[in-house]
C-alpha cells in the first residue's frame, strides 16, 4: 500500500485580511493539495505587512514550521504565494539540512497549479503549453531544485543532472526546450487560426469561470455531450468544442480552462491560443458557484483575467450555478435581490440555475438562444426566415 504524502500549508496576510478569508484561501490550497494526493495534516498563518524578503515567513514563524515538519515527517511544505528564486533556495536550505535523510518538497502556489495542469493536460497542445510554462517556471529557479523535481514529476522535461556544478548545462537545455516548445506551439497556433476561420459564419459561445463552478456539467446539459466533469480543480484542461442546434439556430459552445485566483503568468501566456476561444466568443455564458462564501471575489478573478486576455468586453450572461446549494445554506436569501445587486454591478443579464438538479436549465437555454439568434442574423440578414421573421437552418439535431 501506498504510503500517503502530507503537507503543511503556509499563508501570509496583513492586519486588514480577514481571517475568515486568510482560512477560505487555504481550503482552495488544501483542495489543490488533494488533486495531487497529498494529505494536509496542519495550516500555519502569519501576519506581516509585507513577506520577508529571505524566507517568505519571520524567523520565528518559519522555526516552527521546520521543528513540525521535521516532528511528525511531512512530505511537503505548501506556501499559498509564489516564492522568488532565493526565497525558495533559503526555504530549502532551512527544511533539507545536511544531516538529515528524509527531504522535505517546497512548493510555492504556481508550482502546485503547474503540476495540477501536467497530470490534466490531455492533448497534444495541453501538454506542449503546460511543459512551456513549466520550464519558463524552472529556469530562474534551478539551484538545488533538481534532485526536488526528480522525485516530484516525470514525463514533462524537467529532469536533468543533480548538483549544482551541471547549472549552466541545465540552463542552456532548459533554453533551448523553451525555444522549441515555442516553435511548436506557433505551429499548433496557426493551425487552430485557420480552422476558426472556417468558424465565422456562426455564433460563438464560451464558457467561462472560476475552477470548479460547474461549467462541464452546465455544458453537458446543453449540448448532451459527454464532457469530464469532476468536483476537482482544474478537471478541464484541454478546450472543448461542441457544435449545438437548439430552435434551428446553430452555434458553437466551448468549453475552457477555469480561472483561478494568482493563475500563475507563465501558464497564462502559455495557454493563449486556447484562451483565443474565449477572446473570438460572441457571447461568454460566465458561471459562478453562488453558493461559495467568496464567490463575489471569483467573480472579480474572472474579469480581471478576462480583461488581461482582452475578452473583458465581450457580451456576458452571468449565471449563477449551485442554486439548490446555496438555498440549503441560506433558505430566506432573496434570489431577486441578488440578481438585482448584480445588473447594478454591470451584468445586464443574470440567471439562477443548477446544473444539478437541472432548476432554470429550461431558461438558461432560452436566453441563450435569443442571446445567439439576435447575432445569427446579423451574420445572415436574408437568410431563410420564418414565421416571426428570424434567420433558421433545417436541422434540429446536436452534434457531437
Amino acid at each position: 500500500m501506498q504510503k500517503t504524502e502530507t503537507a503543511v500549508l503556509v499563508s501570509l496576510g496583513n492586519s486588514r485580511t480577514l481571517t475568515e478569508e486568510i482560512e477560505e484561501h487555504l481550503d482552495e490550497l488544501a483542495f489543490l493539495a488533494e488533486t495531487l494526493r497529498i494529505d494536509t495534516v496542519s495550516r500555519f498563518i502569519q501576519r506581516l505587512p509585507t513577506p520577508d524578503v529571505r524566507t517568505y515567513l519571520g524567523k520565528g514563524k518559519i522555526d516552527e514550521v521546520k521543528n513540525y515538519v521535521f516532528a511528525h515527517s511531512v512530505n511537503y511544505v505548501i506556501f499559498d504565494d509564489d516564492l522568488s528564486p532565493s526565497q525558495l533556495r533559503n526555504i530549502e536550505k532551512m527544511m533539507n539540512p545536511a544531516d538529515r535523510e528524509e527531504r522535505v518538497l517546497i512548493y510555492d502556489r504556481s508550482l502546485l497549479i503547474l503540476d495540477i495542469f501536467v497530470k490534466r493536460a490531455q492533448t497534444a497542445q495541453a501538454r506542449t503549453q503546460v511543459e512551456l510554462a513549466m520550464n519558463q517556471y524552472l529556469l530562474p529557479r534551478l539551484t538545488r531544485l533538481w534532485t526536488h523535481l526528480e522525485r516530484q514529476r516525470g514525463g514533462t522535461g524537467t529532469r536533468g543532472g543533480a548538483g549544482e556544478k551541471e547549472i549552466e548545462t541545465d540552463r542552456r537545455n532548459i533554453r533551448y526546450k523553451i525555444s522549441v516548445l515555442k516553435k511548436e506551439l506557433e505551429k499548433i497556433d496557426r493551425q487552430r487560426k485557420t480552422q476558426r476561420k472556417n468558424r465565422n459564419q456562426i455564433v460563438r459561445v464560451a464558457l467561462v469561470g472560476y475552477t470548479n463552478v460547474g461549467k462541464s456539467t452546465l455544458m453537458n446539459l446543453l449540448t448532451k455531450a459527454n464532457v469530464k466533469a469532476e468536483n476537482k480543480l482544474f478537471a478541464t484542461v484541454d478546450s472543448t468544442v461542441r457544435k449545438v442546434v437548439i430552435d434551428q439556430i446553430p452555434f458553437l459552445l466551448s468549453d475552457t480552462v477555469g480561472f483561478i485566483r494568482k493563475l500563475p503568468h507563465h501558464l497564462i501566456e502559455s495557454f493563449k491560443s486556447t484562451l483565443d476561444e474565449v477572446c473570438e466568443a460572441d457571447i461568454l455564458l460566465h458561471v459562478v458557484d453562488v453558493s461559495h462564501p467568496f464567490h463575489h471575489k471569483q467573480i472579480d478573478v474572472v474579469k480581471t483575467t478576462l480583461a488581461e486576455i482582452g475578452a473583458g468586453s465581450i457580451p456576458s450572461i452571468l449565471i449563477l450555478n449551485k442554486t439548490d446549494q446555496l438555498l440549503a445554506k441560506e433558505p430566506e436569501i432573496s434570489l431577486e435581490n441578488m440578481v438585482s445587486h448584480y445588473r447594478e454591478s454591470g451584468y445586464d443579464k443574470v440567471i439562477f440555475v443548477s446544473a444539478t438538479t437541472k432548476f432554470n436549465l429550461t431558461e438558461v437555454r432560452q436566453l441563450l438562444i435569443d442571446e445567439v439568434r439576435k447575432i445569427h442574423v446579423r451574420i445572415f440578414p436574408n437568410y431563410m426566415k420564418d414565421e416571426f421573421g428570424f434567420s433558421v437552418v433545417q436541422s434540429d439535431s446536436i452534434e457531437t
